[in-house]
């Protein structure tokens, strides 16, 4: 059946519980309008014994969700069983005032106690509708014995009152105390009406038949009320509102013993209409149950229990966890289809980690050996092995494979492909028993899995070698670990920049082939990265002849002025064994100067680029102009920071393009040591 078919199944079951509750009130309004069919039946016994007998078959319905309710220490059900207490004792009190069985006039306390008792049951039903914090039912149950005794000596207050015809309720009600009787109801409605929804609230977490049956009973209960403050005595209309309390009562006791045949005893009748909190402590308590009984049958196979002693262990957990014939029986058949699909589970739990956990970033090799320590324990007692083509033959490390391969063993193969090219097989070995075809799901879906994964693998290799080549590996580091620092914008950091260029390139350029100036670039600039990488330096740019790097942005280096001079000297001293056998080549000069620059992500939404903009730029560039080709130039804030570990010549003074002050200045002659003083 459909899920819309089922919605209009459940629309027209709920529009006909809505129209048989609706009955009474129409049942009413009819005899009200139509006094000629309010037919007249006064016959005193008759209502004694009747009532009496209704009040009576409540009580024990009342005591039944009591003991429930203490069986479970479960506050709505005990509030639930004293609106049943406080409603069957007060039309019991109804009866016994019905006047000319035993008092000999018509009296208040036959035409009051039931409205009463409606009353107060509405209050409760509406605490009862109330999913109370632990802490507070705990209080609520902590007071059962008070509120125990509270309504019995109510009841008994009540009783010797009544019968004994004094006052309030010797006399008839008055016709002011009627009217302060309809306030009453009104109120009473409204509790019902409450307790309904929170009821109705509670169902649609969890259905239960059982909330149902106090949904109808607040409905059922508040018509009565209705009724009782607008029929008339002894008519039929007046005859409703007994119908309506039976039949409120009656529906609950019908769903518990539905629930009685459908459970096969009486412990968990009720259990549809206990709190979020005990209700949970039951699931807890019967997955408790099942958890242990699986635990068992999971031994049994390796122990080879028998199905008699395999019952015994179930009735052993039955008696523990006060269970049901019915419950037991489908305990049993549960904890033994559990125990048969547990492995299942844990396989399919091993593609869920695969999926999530086994990153393509860690190489095809490593990734491969976390599968199968991922595999290995999940899949026990089977073995899973992978070979993969070596110079067209399957080879299979003893890595990749996830215990010794059984000599004698049921086994399944099936090929492993990345895109359209076969890398491979994994395997499937069982030393005892058959596969099934669920097996044979699992292997086909592992199999493709790890296929998109090697397949993955290799594409982000390629991708991965593409994109560092456009980058400095700290950048591209930065980017894989955290995407979020691709986002425009950026922070001020002190850092070290180094701009170095090549003096002369300009003329070396004019009297030489774009082909030769390009592969120069390239020869010199081959010559320049690694050494910059090497000592933990960012390549920021290239701009045609020259280069600009930073220290200590993104990845900090505290050390990050001496990390600059080193890779300068160094870089100096490359160039010079690349160009010892040429006679006119260009040199490269260097300019360093450690400060303050904004580092960060600059352009458009559309194109942006990693990139450091400030002074402390703008110096180090400057400063590259005072020094003659092979030689590197620092500023002071470089120099006071490594003064211990260098030698240098100082310039002085320097003015410098675009400054409006002289900046102090060195040459860097060489390092005296390479560590700080």
């Amino acid at each position: 059946m459909t899920t819309r078919a089922v919605t209009q199944r459940s629309r027209v079951r709920v529009a006909v519980w809505v129209l048989h509750l609706a009955l009474p009130l129409l049942a009413l309004w009819l005899l009200l309008a139509q006094p000629d069919l309010d037919v007249r039946w006064q016959h005193q016994p008759s209502h004694f014994w009747l009532v009496a007998g209704v009040a009576a078959i409540n009580v024990v319905l009342a005591v039944r969700v009591l003991a429930a309710a203490r069986l479970r220490a479960d506050a709505r059900v005990l509030l639930v069983g004293y609106a049943f207490v406080i409603a069957a004792g007060f039309l019991g009190l109804h009866a016994l005032a019905t006047p000319g069985v035993l008092l000999g006039s018509p009296n208040g306390g036959f035409e009051i106690a039931t409205p009463v008792g409606l009353a107060l049951a509405s209050l409760l039903f509406a605490a009862a509708s109330i999913d109370y914090q632990p802490k507070t039912a705990r209080a609520i149950v902590d007071r059962d014995k008070a509120m125990r005794w509270a309504i019995i000596g109510l009841l008994l207050l009540w009783a010797i009152v009544s019968l004994a015809e004094l006052p309030p309720l010797a006399n008839p009600l008055s016709e002011r105390a009627v009217g302060g009787m309809r306030w009453v109801a009104v109120a009473s409605v409204t509790l019902y009406a409450l307790a309904a929804f929170g009821f109705f609230s509670s169902h649609r977490r969890r259905p239960s038949v059982m909330l149902i049956a106090l949904i109808t009973a607040a409905a059922l209960l508040a018509e009565a009320m209705v009724t009782i403050m607008w029929a008339r005595n002894w008519q039929l209309s007046w005859w409703m509102w007994h119908v309506l309390m039976a039949a409120a009562f009656g529906f609950v006791a019908y769903s518990a013993y539905s629930q009685y045949e459908k459970e096969g005893g009486s412990a968990g009748i009720f259990d549809g209409i206990v709190s979020q909190a005990t209700a949970q402590e039951i699931r807890d308590q019967y997955g408790g149950a099942l958890e242990t009984l699986t635990d068992a049958l999971q031994k049994s196979l390796r122990a080879g229990l028998t199905e008699g002693e395999i019952a015994l262990v179930v009735q052993g957990l039955s008696s523990r966890f006060t269970l049901t014939e019915a419950q037991t029986e489908i305990l049993g058949r549960a904890a033994r289809s559990l125990a048969a699909e547990r492995d299942q589970a844990r396989r399919l739990g091993a593609l869920a980690l695969i999926g999530t956990e086994i990153g393509v970033d860690r190489g095809e090799e490593a990734m491969l050996q976390e599968m199968m320590e991922i595999l290995g324990p999940r899949f026990s007692p089977d073995v899973v092995r992978i070979g993969l083509v070596t110079d067209d033959v399957v080879v299979y490390p003893s890595e990749l494979a996830s215990g010794p391969w059984p000599d004698k063993a049921e086994h399944h193969a099936i090929r492993l492909d990345a895109g359209n090219e076969e890398i491979g097989v994994i395997e499937f070995g069982r030393a005892s028993g058959e596969f099934r075809e669920r097996d044979f799901a699992i292997f086909e879906t592992l199999a493709a899995e790890i296929g998109i994964a090697i397949e993955n693998a290799r594409l982000y290799a390629q991708l991965d070698g593409l994109f560092r080549k456009y980058m400095s590996p700290d950048v591209a580091d930065t980017l894989r670990a955290d995407p979020s620092r691709a986002e425009l914008g950026g922070s001020m950091v002190e850092l070290t920049a180094l701009f170095a260029d090549m003096r002369g390139f300009t003329t070396f350029s004019e009297s030489t082939d774009p082909a030769s100036v390009t592969n120069t670039l390239n020869r010199y600039f081959g010559q320049v990265v690694p050494v910059i990488l090497e000592h933990g330096g960012t390549v920021v740019q290239f701009m045609g002849d020259a280069v600009l790097a930073v220290f200590d942005a993104p990845t900090p280096r505290p050390d990050h002025a001496f990390r600059a001079v080193r890779s300068a000297l160094e870089m100096q001293e490359a160039i010079a064994r690349e160009t010892a056998d040429r006679e006119t080549v260009p040199q490269f000069r260097v300019g360093i100067n450690t400060g303050l620059a904004l580092i960060g992500n600059i352009g458009s939404e559309q194109m942006r680029s990693f990139n450091v903009v400030g002074d402390a730029i703008n110096v180090a560039s400057r400063l590259e102009t005072w020094a003659e080709p092979g030689q590197v130039v620092i500023s002071d804030s470089t120099y006071s920071a490594i003064s211990d570990r260098v030698s240098v010549i100082p310039l002085g003074a320097v003015e410098l393009k675009g400054k409006s002050e002289p900046i102090v200045a060195y040459r860097l002659e060489g390092i005296t040591s390479t560590t700080p003083r």
